[in-house]
């Protein structure tokens, strides 16, 4: 009888995500498709973890300059709060991932905001959310959506918050930022906080940051249709995400995915803060990323677009070079309203 077959994969992403046909989920080992580029250290910078739900067990990873870097600095000043949540299609990745470089083992985006901590120099805050196939979408969405309550909560606690974020950040000067589908949900959670749906007062979303968004349609792009020579991300390896991570029979034109599909909420009434996009050149998603700058641009909103010519899908958490360097330089510089009307002060 059918009722006794075994169950069987339905989908098989790379041996790492294996739906089965009972709606059981067997993972792999993600480092597998991790493979980074060689990468020098980061000194000068600390983490530690800390719990932001604990009834689903959801982590954060609170990164800063040591006290001495702060120092260094002037030490006095708080720094700018950059909430970051990782890639991975909704179906793979975590707040804490790790990858293979050719010399050793290192963890993204542990790397990418140990960087910006660093950098910036900022409080970086690497997020956990739940995964698809288990957690279908919006699973992830209410996570982000929960960790900006609790971040919330942490500015009105003040002295009482977690120590290190009472200590050394400026809760009005936050900002949202995303890699692949973690840019998908940075989009998400701003139009969020843009509608009235998420108070986060006091603290203050200065702008949001989407690094090679995962966004999709049933309407093929020109990009999609034709990608660029060696792509990292395919039309194929997209499409399979999404019907892992989107709820059972949504298509792809589910608002979650396309932000402007058929019901799809206007963005136009949406107090949106200032947003900086990142277009590389290689990838099959990149006319959505240009679509999503352009429609913005038209309904009057603050867009930054910075192209890279000749990087892949998701370069920027996967090493660091010159383009990377131009990225981290536009960021602080952008992300507050670099015009001199819509009352949006710089960061």
């Amino acid at each position: 009888m059918s009722g006794d077959a075994a169950p069987h994969v339905v989908e098989d992403f790379f041996g790492v995500v294996r739906l089965l046909s009972d709606g059981s989920v067997v993972r792999g080992d993600e480092t597998v498709l991790m493979l980074v580029d060689t990468v020098p250290d980061v000194p000068c910078v600390e983490w530690k973890d800390a719990v932001y739900d604990a009834a689903r067990g959801l982590e954060v990873r609170v990164y800063r300059p040591t006290p001495a870097a702060a120092d260094e600095g002037g030490g006095s000043t708080k720094l700018p709060v950059l909430v970051h949540f990782h890639g991975g299609g909704y179906c793979i990745g975590s707040y804490d991932q790790a990858g293979w470089s050719d010399y050793a083992r290192i963890r993204i985006p542990d790397y990418f905001c140990r960087r910006l901590a660093g950098d910036l120099p900022a409080v970086a805050l690497s997020v956990q959310y739940r995964l698809a196939p288990e957690h279908r979408l919006p699973a992830a969405i209410e996570d982000g959506a929960a960790f900006l309550a609790w971040l919330r909560a942490q500015a009105v606690l003040g002295a009482g918050a977690e120590p290190w974020l009472a200590e050394s950040a400026d809760f009005s000067r936050t900002l949202v930022s995303g890699v692949y589908a973690g840019a998908n949900l940075a989009h998400h959670v701003a139009v969020q906080v843009g509608s009235g749906q998420i108070e986060l007062h006091p603290v203050r979303l200065a702008g949001y940051v989407l690094l090679s968004a995962f966004f999709g349609g049933v309407e093929r792009t020109s990009t999609e249709v034709n990608p660029p020579a060696g792509v990292s991300l395919t039309v194929a390896m997209s499409d399979q995400l999404w019907r892992m991570a989107l709820p059972v029979g949504a298509t792809m034109d589910h608002p979650l995915a396309n932000p402007f599909g058929p019901d799809s909420p206007d963005l136009a009434p949406v107090a949106l803060p200032p947003v900086l996009v990142e277009a590389p050149e290689r990838d099959v998603l990149r006319d959505r990323v240009l679509l999503y700058a352009a429609r913005l641009k038209e309904m009057g909103k603050a867009v930054e677009l910075a192209e890279f010519e000749g990087e892949q899908h998701g370069f920027s958490v996967r090493g660091w070079g010159q383009a990377n360097e131009e990225l981290n330089k536009r960021s602080p510089a952008n992300l507050g309203c670099s015009c001199s009307d819509c009352g949006t002060e710089s960061i």
